[in-house]
């Protein structure tokens, strides 16, 4: 088993995917709450870079994933796009 460390954020507990290229949080962010949801990034096309973490939102206690993305038009395509299954 992969050991990943977390990175707390003031919003969330996060723990990057192993499929990340760039382990980097991103200025914008997308929660959503469905933690066991297969997102394959590479299948959305974005224009900049990304990153796709598990996550643990601090207010609440609610698990899910949060997807960062460098280039704010991104955040439109992951949101049309994405469909939980």
């Amino acid at each position: 088993m992969a050991t990943a460390k977390s990175i707390d954020t003031l919003e969330y507990k996060l723990f990057p995917s192993p499929r990340n290229v760039h382990r980097i949080v991103f200025e914008h962010q997308v929660f959503v709450p469905y933690p066991y949801a297969l997102i394959v990034m590479d299948e959305f096309y974005f224009k900049g870079r990304y990153s796709l973490f598990s996550a643990c939102r601090m207010s609440d206690g609610k698990m899910g994933q949060v997807a960062t993305f460098e280039d704010a038009s991104d955040v439109d395509i992951f949101n049309t796009k994405f469909v939980p299954d």
